[in-house]
């Protein structure tokens, strides 16, 4: 009884793939063996910027785009919202003194992709500009600073270019799907199909869809309004800085320009 989305997926070709033990036991390790590669290289790159007395004054971090299924629910690639494929590695390396507090020390802080640029503009001595960027900079995590964090994190998938699409009949707008995952739950939107959701905290596995359960009908509509408070607060006008907007407001009147005014009635 598989959501019709996750469904299709499982019927891709790269899915049935890894339903072949053999296939399984030669991409996986193989899968690993690649890692290692990057380990190594990294730990080259990190020797000659040690060399050069780079590391004193560089920031580095190690991330990705996003995970791979590798056969977990029955899935090749990377589309879905599982934790396979949403989470990515994301290590930190600041060579700042205000970074001392939290070296070493792992973050469970609920923290996006797009966190970074803020977070590189604020550590080269930058202002970032709020108006464009939706991301938050990870500096208070990173300096071990008290701050209000986010509660949510939010994911977006376009499948319109997958095999999927076709098979479930959909238009290209229609191919879309929206994750917001909290500490505890993860809600998926889908733009033709039921809603998902997952409770992390008693199925850390995602193996139990509650998206059509009716007893967690209220869970879903909070998740669902909270995806919409996102919606309704992504960055619109990026041209001009809030600042700038209260600088210029009521700046017609002194320039001149008269808006909204009457000749005053004649005596």
């Amino acid at each position: 009884e598989a959501h019709p989305v996750y469904a299709a997926f499982m019927r891709h070709k790269d899915s049935r793939l890894f339903r072949r033990p053999e296939a399984r036991e030669t991409i996986v390790p193989a899968y690993m063996g690649l890692i290692k590669q990057i380990d190594d290289q990294f730990g080259r790159l990190m020797k000659e910027l040690e060399r050069q007395g780079r590391l004193d004054d560089t920031m580095i971090v190690f991330t990705s785009d996003h995970g791979d299924y590798l056969g977990d629910h029955w899935l090749g690639e990377k589309d879905l919202f599982h934790e396979a494929s949403v989470r990515i590695p994301l290590i930190v390396y600041d060579p700042r003194a205000s970074a001392d507090a939290t070296r070493g020390t792992v973050s469970d802080a609920l923290v996006e992709a797009i966190d970074l640029v803020p977070t590189f503009v604020e550590a080269a001595g930058g202002m970032v500009p709020a108006h464009r960027l939706e991301g938050r900079s990870l500096s208070p995590l990173i300096e071990g600073r008290k701050t209000e964090w986010r509660s949510f994190a939010v994911s977006e998938s376009d499948y319109s270019g997958r095999d999927a699409r076709a098979d479930l009949g959909l238009a290209p707008m229609d191919a879309r799907c929206y994750m917001l995952r909290t500490e505890r739950w993860k809600y998926v939107l889908h733009e033709t199909f039921r809603p998902q959701l997952f409770d992390l905290e008693a199925d850390p596995d995602e193996f139990s869809d509650l998206g059509a359960d009716p007893a967690y009908e209220d869970v879903r509509a909070e998740l669902h309004e909270k995806l919409f408070e996102w919606f309704r607060n992504r960055r619109l006008r990026v041209t001009i800085s809030d600042e700038e907007i209260v600088r210029r407001s009521g700046g017609a009147d002194r320039q001149g320009i008269l808006i909204g005014y009457w000749k005053p009635e004649d005596p």
